[in-house]
């Protein structure tokens, strides 16, 4: 046998090696018990969705989205649900976006997954944003990307001090999706352009300072928060939103601190309002601060 022929071979197995692994994370994913990925629950007058993948970041599966999905239009129909509350398991992360680790793998198998995966993804956001229920996110730890698309269209977004939030998909050669289009652009000023094509990360109180989060609550008393959010009988969205005004009057954390961008939001508003990226490049390069040449980079 030549040499040729032994490479084709070898390549030939290990395409059939990742495919088979691909595969077989998939019908894992697919016979995974709920309580292991996603922990969907009723509790008290609330439907309760817990990302539950503390080691990945809470990082959002097909599996998760197809679980999530069907649970949160049920919730919306239901009498008895008044509120639905999203968080996070294991203190780190929200959701640090979607699983893409898996998409990737299966590109290079000639798996086609990533239309299913980014299509039920972004019907799962719609889902979100035209909820009839008031719905609660508790954005505390890494929020980005798909995270950021599970919490931001929802009514109600809680950030803590160790919220850190972003729209990295840029770096990635894509562009920000899940509803990144329609949220950013709705931002103060240019912020929003700036966060989409920078990537720029806000942590704590600066996701509610610039528009993403709707209150802010020290991470000490957010057990307390949902404690008392769960208590409410037959909760109006009035009285779902008094409780988190009080937390969000109460928190003391970085109150004082002006917000990250403010003093170059004049830059930003100059320098991204343009109608390409190279004009914004362009603008950026003539304003040659050093805030400017970094943004640039």
């Amino acid at each position: 046998m030549g040499q040729r022929e032994m490479w084709r071979l070898m390549s030939r197995f290990n395409a059939f090696k990742r495919t088979n692994t691909i595969l077989h994370h998939l019908r894992m994913s697919k016979h995974t018990d709920a309580a292991e990925e996603v922990l969907l629950g009723k509790k008290g007058c609330a439907g309760v969705i817990t990302l539950n993948r503390p080691k990945f970041l809470n990082a959002l599966t097909l599996n998760m989205i197809r679980q999530i999905y069907p649970q949160l239009k049920k919730w919306e129909q239901d009498p008895e649900t008044f509120l639905i509350i999203i968080k996070g398991a294991g203190g780190k992360a929200f959701c640090a976006g979607g699983d893409i680790r898996v998409i990737s793998e299966a590109e290079k198998a000639k798996q086609k997954i990533a239309p299913v995966f980014f299509r039920e993804e972004y019907m799962l956001n719609n889902a979100v944003g035209s909820c009839q229920k008031p719905y609660v996110a508790l954005i505390h730890g890494i929020t980005m990307g798909g995270g950021v698309g599970l919490s931001v269209h929802g009514q109600f977004r809680v950030a803590t001090e160790k919220c850190l939030f972003a729209m990295p998909e840029t770096a990635i050669g894509l562009f920000p999706d899940v509803g990144g289009g329609y949220f950013l652009p709705r931002l103060q000023g240019k912020l929003g352009y700036f966060l989409a094509l920078t990537g720029f990360r806000l942590k704590g109180r600066d996701v509610y300072r610039a528009g993403i989060a709707t209150h802010f609550v020290d991470s000490e008393k957010l057990a307390m928060l949902e404690e008392d959010l769960l208590a409410l009988k037959s909760p109006s969205k009035e009285n779902i939103a008094s409780v988190l005004e009080n937390y969000h009057t109460e928190s003391k954390i970085d109150r004082d601190k002006s917000f990250i961008l403010e003093e170059h939001m004049d830059k930003i508003n100059s320098c991204f309002s343009a109608n390409t990226v190279e004009e914004i490049i362009e603008n950026l390069q003539q304003d040659g601060s050093s805030f400017a040449l970094e943004q640039l980079k």
